[in-house]
Formats: structure tokens, sequence, C-alpha cells
């Protein structure tokens, strides 16, 4: 029964309510910091199940009076509301039950690589980053280019961003996989529609803490770096490439001119790729592979096709199809995808949790 399930729950928040007006943890800004912010995740969870159990008991006080020749009538209307808000409720408190994934609050990085179909799939790549401009503008997110690649005839190769704000990962983490485009390139003098595709890596930010990255476990090159076709855009060598050795892992940075902030900007994409290989690694262990795992950041699979002849946009993980590509792309309203891969995502979790 949901209310025996919810009963720990309970106890915890009633225990961090009393261990945080101890004098001992007033005086531990780690722990008091630490036990804060586990109350305030579980402060909605202890509010709907106080609410489930209000509706829970006045259920079965209408139903003692359905019979009173005076509050009969009243008691009726009041148990047909009640009994349509209690499912709601349960609904709302399966998807608090949930484990929350610990990086749902962290900034990420995001990598665009061009894929199939050349000049066009870099032309994809500039597409996709407005369009998650514009949705990071909507949510208040920052976004800022950390490194870029021009193609030749315009669009990326490769853009690596860093998008800073409030729920970035949980509201993008599912974006990771190959994205397919069809439409008639700029370049195409017969009209034919054309398949190109790009992948999507979102790599959530880490702290120095989460990741332990010896110095000896990292090789670095530097280069002078070079701008598009070949062009020389420093006269030094100022380009950082770092290899960690254990995993094979390479980040390449020449944005900058200084070496310096080249190897800071490298440094802090290669921690946060490491660490999510490893995340990877133990969700391939600990679970069962679902279609919609977080984080799996599985960039073969093919997640997403845009097909602008058609103005739909079709997600294939969960067979979502939209007559909205140009809202989603142009206006940047990727919540109209986003949604219905959380609410898929929720219901495979609440039914994998016996919920």
């Amino acid at each position: 029964m949901l209310k025996e399930k919810l009963e720990p729950f309970i106890k915890r928040y009633e225990e961090l309510n009393k261990l945080l007006s101890s004098p001992d943890i007033v005086n531990d800004i780690s722990r008091m910091k630490s036990l804060s912010k586990e109350q305030s995740q579980l402060t909605p969870l202890v509010e709907k199940a106080k609410r489930y159990t209000e509706v829970y008991k006045a259920i079965e006080e209408n139903k003692g009076l359905l019979n009173d020749p005076e509050l009969g009538e009243l008691a009726k209307e009041e148990l047909d509301a009640l009994e349509k808000e209690l499912p709601l409720l349960e609904e709302e408190i399966k998807i608090l039950m949930l484990p929350k994934d610990p990086n749902d609050d962290k900034n990420i990085y995001l990598e665009l690589r061009a894929g199939t179909g050349g000049d066009e799939s870099a032309l994809f790549v500039a597409d996709m980053f407005r369009m998650y401009t514009r949705f990071a503008e909507k949510n208040g997110w920052r976004v800022e280019i950390v490194s870029s690649s021009e193609g030749s005839a315009g669009g990326y190769k490769e853009l690596i961003a860093l998008i800073k704000g409030e729920n970035v990962y949980s509201k993008l983490k599912y974006e990771a996989g190959t994205h397919r485009v069809q439409r008639v390139p700029a370049t195409e003098t017969q009209g034919r529609v054309h398949t190109s595709a790009i992948t999507v890596a979102v790599i959530p930010e880490v702290e120095d803490v989460e990741i332990d990255i010896k110095p000896n476990e990292v090789k670095m090159d530097v280069y002078r770096s070079s701008g598009c076709g070949g062009q020389s855009v420093n006269t030094t060598d100022s380009a950082v490439r770092l290899t960690h050795i254990p995993t094979g892992i390479v980040v390449a940075i020449q944005d900058e001119k200084s070496q310096h902030k080249n190897r800071e900007k490298a440094m802090k994409i290669l921690k946060a790729r490491v660490h999510e290989a490893e995340m990877r690694k133990q969700q391939e262990a600990q679970s069962s592979q679902r279609k919609l795992q977080v984080g799996s950041g599985d960039r073969s699979e093919k997640i997403r096709t845009y097909n602008y002849p058609q103005n739909r946009i079709t997600d294939h993980r969960i067979g979502l199809t939209l007559y909205a590509l140009d809202d989603v792309m142009n206006n940047g309203n990727l919540q109209l995808v986003i949604d219905p891969l959380v609410a898929h995502a929720q219901a495979e979790a609440i039914e994998e949790a016996g919920l």
C-alpha cells in the first residue's frame, strides 16, 4: 500500500528537522548544507503525502455519511471530488518517490559533432546549437562556447558549449545520441531531399572532489592553432591536446590564444568526460538496459529525425511524432519533445521500482 511506502520518507524528514535544530549540526557548515539540501528535496514529497493522508481519511469519513438524511448529499459531492483527486496525488507521489538523479541540478557540456552528410551536417550543427541556445534563453540559462571548429561551407564540424543554470542536466539529458535531418540542402540544385546526421553528447560538469585524475594519467601535447582551411590563427604553440591514458579519452582545445587557458578548459572537459564514462559503466552494471536509460550517452543510437519538408520531428525511442519542427527549431520550443520523454522515463522507472 502506498501509505506504508511513504512512512520511511516521512520518518526521515522528521529526523532531518531534529538534526537541523541540533547545536552540533549548526556548527558544522558542510553537514548542515548537505542535510538542508536533503530536506528541501524531501519537502514536496512530504507535503503531498500529508495531503494524500487527509484525502484518504476524508474519503472514509464521507463514505460513512452517505446514508445520513441531512449530510448524505453533501458527502456524495465531496466524495466525488476527493475520489478524483486521490489517483492524481498517487501519481505525483510515485514520481516524487523515485530516486533523484544526482546530476539533475548540474551544468552541462553540450557537444555537437557533424557526422554523415558533409557540409550539410556541419550546417545542421549550427541549426541545432541555435535551437539549444533559444531553449536555454527560455529557461534563463547561460550558454558559453568553449570550443568550436568551423565547417568549410559554414556551420561547425564540432562545437562544445557550457550551459549553466538551474536543472540543466535534468532537462537536456535525453538529448544524447544521433540526430538525423532530412531536408533539401541550400547547395542542392535538383531539389532533392538529403539525409545527414550529427551526434550530441550531454556531459554533466563535475567538481574536483567528484573525480580524481592524477597528473601521471594525463599526456599533454601542444601544437599551433589553425583556423578554417589551415589558416593559422596563432604563431605560438598555444593549442592543447590532453589524453587520459587509462581510458584513451582525448580533448583538444585551441580557441584561446593562451596555452594556459586552453589547458584549463581542456582539463575541465576531460574530467567531465572521464566522470561520465565511469557513471555510464556503473549504470550499465546496476540496471537493465531501458529504452531511455538516463545518461547512456550512446551516440551511435539514432534517437530523433527532423524532417523539414513535412515539418515533422520524430523521437524514435518513444514513437513520438510532432508536426511542429519549425516551432522547435526556430523558437527553441524543445519542451514539446522533452515533456513526453520525461513522462515516459518516469513511467518506466515507476514500473521498475514496483510503485
